[in-house]
């Protein structure tokens, strides 16, 4: 990351690196507007004749927030394994961001309660009539996967997935306030340590939880690099997220002169990496299965190149891949807080039309053209007011710095060459 300088600045403990209060107002508003849109969005789909719509949209923008946090859980154990310093500044807010992974665990229920009272609306793999041997809908290769694919493994594997989360999140942030108070290095140290058992469950978790709530959406799909596809989304969505998040608290007076240009520079480099990054795995994925052409396997892609999808994936190309490579390949770019927020944004936008990609063609297994409505809307809006209002209250009172972390002063200090 090149040579460091005194820094100019010293962080202490004030209202500075705390949330105004007006953000309060913020919270209560999103949270009312987040339940009420959410709401809206259920008696839509309860109204619609085909329930498979409003479930599948459901979980486009629940898998959305989630994997921006997901990111989150990714960023901070890492650069404590690699026991990095430049990050320090941003890490609260990435901590802070972790957090809502509570909250996701709770709205998970719209998804997981179908599943255990024996709806197939989300899953087709829950349908029992396709495992009747000898009946007229009986699916062999759904039956063979059964042992997996069944709502009581499938649920054990959901809490188990957001335990593992949610200790994680917990434990970094905990220790790290912790920290705050204390000033003890041990702390640092002893998270250091535990970092690599954090990262190791972190890949686990998250590949198989895209295996269970992604790809079994098509049960007769498979592949091996999905949940590194998926991870990518995750790892990608999270830099923009946090760019955009960082702007805004600096555009209210917070973190001036603690994050600097140098900070936004190093999250622009992690967000081309990660843009060159998805594109590898989706281009890989794509190659492997479209040549080695099993039919089970090219299925999931024949869906999405007919009735209007193609335009999608076209769109998805562009989008996700070659228009922000070039947009924040840029030095400058990168070190401008205000456009490099703009292709964060963009990015953000992009990153939502990836798993609308992957999840709305499964709607009903119906042929039907890319369609865009009130549902979706309400759903984005929905579950969007919750988390950020939930990351509001996780902030409440809390230092936006660890304000004695012991290499807060090299973060402060960061230069790139």
């Amino acid at each position: 990351m090149g040579g460091h300088h005194k820094p100019t600045i010293t962080v202490t403990d004030d209202e500075s690196i705390r949330l105004n209060p007006a953000w309060q107002s913020v919270r209560v508003v999103a949270l009312a507007a987040g339940v009420v849109f959410l709401l809206l969005a259920m008696a839509l789909g309860l109204m619609q004749e085909d329930k498979s719509y409003f479930f599948h949209t459901f979980l486009t923008s629940f898998v959305y927030f989630l994997s921006i946090s997901l990111g989150a859980l990714f960023f901070v154990p890492i650069h404590f394994l690699a026991r990095a310093g430049w990050n320090v500044v941003v890490r609260r807010v990435a901590e802070l961001m972790m957090q809502n992974l509570i909250p996701m665990s709770i709205l998970f229920l719209v998804i997981l309660l179908p599943v255990i009272f024996g709806s197939s609306s989300l899953f087709d793999w829950n349908n029992p009539e396709l495992l009747v041997k000898g009946g007229k809908d009986y699916d062999q290769l759904i039956a063979h996967k059964e042992p997996y694919l069944n709502w009581g493994f499938f649920a054990i594997r959901a809490v188990i997935y957001f335990g593992a989360w949610i200790w994680i999140a917990r434990y970094f942030f905990t220790n790290s306030l912790k920290q705050d108070g204390t000033g003890d290095k041990q702390i640092t140290l002893n998270l250091q340590k535990n970092s690599s058992l954090a990262v190791i469950v972190f890949a686990l978790t998250v590949t198989f939880a895209s295996f269970d709530w992604l790809m079994s959406l098509d049960p007769h799909w498979f592949s091996t690099i999905f949940g590194v596809y998926f991870f990518a989304g995750c790892a990608v969505s999270f830099f923009a997220a946090i760019t955009v998040i960082l702007f805004l608290l600096q555009n209210d007076g917070k973190l001036v002169g603690i994050v600097t240009k140098e900070h936004y520079h190093d999250i622009g480099k992690y967000t081309f990496g990660f843009t060159l990054f998805w594109g590898y795995i989706a281009f890989s994925q794509y190659l492997l299965i479209w040549y080695a052409n099993i039919p089970e396997e090219t299925e999931w892609y024949l869906r999405r190149q007919e009735h209007g999808w193609a335009y999608v994936a076209i769109f998805l190309l562009l989008g996700q891949f070659f228009i922000p490579f070039f947009g924040v390949m840029s030095r400058h770019v990168r070190r401008n807080k205000y456009a490099l927020t703009g292709w964060a944004i963009f990015i953000l936008v992009m990153h939502y039309v990836d798993l609308y990609y992957i999840i709305m063609p499964q709607v009903g297994n119906a042929e039907g053209a890319p369609t865009f409505g009130l549902t979706d809307i309400c759903c984005l809006l929905g579950i969007g007011g919750i988390y950020i209002s939930s990351l509001i209250w996780f902030a409440t009172d809390k230092p936006l710095v660890p304000i004695k972390d012991p290499r807060l002063n090299e973060s402060l200090a960061l230069q790139n060459h």
